[in-house]
């Protein structure tokens, strides 16, 4: 199925619940004074459509409580701080923190009004979720990765996508121009808001959607090289899983993933003036949802439901670790701040040694899973600024910190 043309809002948009007058807006939804209330409440700012959590049963996750704040966290320098867990979650705007050990709840934290029906948004960490859709669909023989992305979509050869595979946008190693500075306003990251109308029309792009603004994108360079963090590239990856899969993204990541989790409530999804997802970072959804989608990653591919959501050939490539990956990390012209990392289909790998995959989005939302142990550790928060690698790496390390805790005492 490609969509190229837009059109109305299809079957299933909600449109955005009105807020009071001085209440958030699109215009201050992500300004650093709103965001801890914003990220709780997209559904009344952008429009949404549901991603159905189909009818199984929900999956309890029973409790094993262990005392895990006070668990010691390494230093990365001699001037950091002496930190606990607890210590740096408190120091790092969380919303909700829950660990996860075999399917039982280790700790649980809630924060900022958030629940446990709350839903959060994601940012980047819906990268891992349409990434994980791809692998569902690599593994029904739908989706072939080393195929060039206009074999599905054919309007793409008109943008500077023209050339690349699916497996550049696994891996976000396209040669497209895409800045995400994100406090530039005029970065490619920023524009692309305007053009679904999650930020105010300026005149620089103008409202006209999600597809319409991927197909403006031009490459810079060739594709299959350095990796570089690029938004588009999921977005751009969404619209080949619609194309390959014949259907909405909603109904396909339902069918493929989440109806598999037995999870508690419906994905909430984004999207823009006509029913498009903002794929790359519009998903919302409750913390122990998430905790249930992340376990996937530590069970080779199989949910807490026994039910496969992706193969065990899934997993393995997505921890592989080659040569290739490393040299194309290590020569990304952004400041990953990550040596000797490595990034695979839509997951960040920051350290080789431990081998974790993370999914991770702006302003501190995390998914940190490391099959070694069966841990998987959520975070989800509302940092003031998007990038804060103060508050980022005390985060990994005390996810580690727990991730040696569990190893020793197995």
């Amino acid at each position: 199925m490609e969509t190229d043309s837009a059109g109305p809002p299809g079957d299933g948009v909600l449109p955005a619940r009105p807020e009071p007058q001085g209440a958030l807006s699109i215009a201050g939804w992500q300004a650093p004074q709103n965001v801890k209330r914003s990220f709780q409440n997209i559904a009344r700012i952008h429009p949404t459509v549901r991603v159905s959590r189909g009818d199984g049963p929900i999956v309890k996750l029973p409790l094993a409580e262990e005392k895990l704040g006070k668990l010691e966290v390494a230093k990365s320098s001699f001037t950091d701080p002496a930190l606990t867990v607890r210590g740096v979650i408190h120091a790092t705007n969380t919303d909700a923190v829950l660990v996860i050990h075999n399917g039982r709840i280790l700790w649980e934290k809630y924060y900022n009004t958030m629940t446990a029906q709350s839903d959060h948004l994601l940012m980047s960490v819906s990268k891992t979720l349409v990434g994980t859709l791809a692998g569902a669909l690599i593994d029904a023989g739908l989706l072939d990765a080393s195929r060039q992305v206009c074999s599905y979509v054919p309007s793409l050869a008109r943008s500077g996508y023209a050339g690349a595979s699916v497996r550049d946008l696994l891996d976000m190693r396209s040669g497209i121009q895409f800045s995400e500075e994100y406090l530039d306003p005029n970065a490619e990251v920023r524009l692309l808001e305007e053009a679904i109308g999650w930020a105010p029309e300026r005149g620089s792009i103008g409202p006209i959607g999600m597809y319409d603004f991927l197909l403006t994108l031009k490459a810079k360079g060739p594709h299959g090289g350095a990796f570089e963090y690029r938004s588009c590239e999921t977005d751009v990856l969404g619209w080949v899983c619609e194309a390959s899969g014949s259907a909405p993204l909603q109904q396909l990541l339902s069918e493929y993933v989440w109806s598999k989790l037995g999870a508690q409530q419906d994905l909430l999804m984004g999207v823009d003036q006509y029913g498009t997802g903002m794929f790359d970072g519009g998903f919302n959804t409750t913390l122990r949802d998430l905790a249930r989608f992340g376990h996937v990653y530590v069970n080779g591919g199989r949910a807490l439901t026994g039910k496969q959501v992706v193969s065990p050939a899934w997993i393995e490539d997505s921890f592989r670790q080659s040569d290739e990956l490393f040299q194309a990390f290590a020569q990304s012209p952004g400041e990953n701040l990550m040596p000797g990392g490595r990034y695979r289909n839509q997951i960040w790998f920051p350290n080789p040694t431990t081998n974790a995959a993370v999914a991770l989005g702006i302003h501190g939302q995390m998914i940190y899973m490391d099959p070694a142990v069966k841990l998987v550790a959520v975070k989800l928060s509302s940092w003031p600024l998007p990038q804060d690698a103060s508050k980022l790496f005390p985060t990994l390390r005390a996810f580690e910190a727990v991730a040696r805790h569990l190893g020793s005492s197995a």
